[in-house]
């Protein structure tokens, strides 16, 4: 988990600190505001940030009222308007409205139940913060409650007049297959919000000199996977061209809910590997889950290219636009 994911995890280690902790959430947006609606800033009670609510238009004065909160305990609805100007100045074309709840950690906001959060979050299970605008009840959901939410990983304002703030698990990157593509794809991904990790038994190839601050496993593809437990935040990307090491992974990954498996290779070698996979068992309902030729048809040639081909397909799937 990078540090700008880890908000709620400094605000409570802030709290228990001692030095005081307070959480501004981002609860509604219009015109160019350039952070969505479920976005965080951690403040200390020595001004100390961490996170963002705004990209820099409207953090001072956040930061000033999360001060303020800490000292009288009480939460807070702020509403700014980013003028043109000020929009310029952070990189914006114009400006925009932006609404924010700031609530102190250990006043309105209890410990406890962001402690659960945060061990929610160290769990990979999705959570999600429910607060009333009016009367500040609290409370905490499961996917089962709101479904929808949880699918789009989309926080907002319910029509009961509850804002919802969706805490799903970090998105994961699996690449099998220590190549070239590779190279270009786990960094990309890792500024898309993913966390990436490359599987190759071959310890030539998984290093770190050409995968620096990468996790590496040396392990089989399959038994990589399922010691690592995929869900529905899991993305599996093969790239090794033998099926020796793809196939198994191919076949853990369908076993699981990843929401992406993509395949590298050309269409000859994809109708060899279907005909394999079926030979196996494998249903043409579970084939048709595989994205291969890997990436969006983009006439990609370059290793770099195909990452941005397979990256774009990943976002465009996650987000349900392909």
């Amino acid at each position: 988990m990078s540090e700008h994911d880890s908000i709620p995890e400094t605000a409570l280690a802030w709290h228990r600190a001692g030095t005081g902790a307070a959480l501004a959430t981002v609860i509604g947006t219009w015109g160019s505001a350039p952070r969505q609606a479920g976005s965080q800033l951690a403040i200390s009670g020595r001004g100390d940030i961490m996170g963002s609510v705004s990209g820099g238009c409207v953090e001072g004065a956040v930061v000033l009222e999360a001060l303020e909160a800490l000292k009288d305990g009480r939460p807070r609805v702020l509403e700014y308007g980013v003028s043109d100007d000020d929009a310029f100045s952070v990189g914006l074309a114009c400006g925009g409205e932006i609404r924010i709840l700031v609530e102190p950690v250990g006043g309105t906001l209890p410990e406890d139940l962001l402690a659960a959060i945060v061990t929610a979050r160290a769990a990979r299970q999705p959570l999600a913060y429910g607060v009333t605008l009016e009367g500040w009840h609290r409370r905490l959901l499961g996917p089962a409650d709101l479904p929808a939410r949880f699918r789009d990983d989309r926080s907002g304002l319910e029509d009961t007049g509850e804002f919802i703030t969706v805490f799903n698990p970090p998105l994961r990157l699996f690449v099998v297959g220590a190549v070239h593509i590779a190279q270009a794809l786990v960094p990309m991904a890792r500024l898309a919000g993913f966390d990436p990790v490359v599987i190759d038994p071959r310890e030539a190839f998984a290093t770190q000199a050409r995968f620096p601050g990468t996790r590496l496993s040396h392990d089989w593809p399959d038994e990589a996977l399922q010691a690592e437990g995929l869900d529905a935040r899991a993305a599996v990307v093969t790239l090794t061209h033998d099926p020796k090491l793809d196939d198994p992974a191919i076949r853990a990954a369908l076993a699981s809910g990843v929401f992406y498996l993509g395949c590298l290779g050309s269409s000859r070698t994809h109708a060899k590997r279907v005909a394999r996979l079926r030979a196996t068992g494998i249903t043409d309902a579970d084939i048709a889950r595989i994205r291969g030729p890997v990436g969006l048809d983009i006439g990609a040639k370059t290793p770099a290219e195909i990452a941005v081909s397979i990256l774009a397909q990943m976002v465009g799937l996650l987000r349900n636009a392909s």
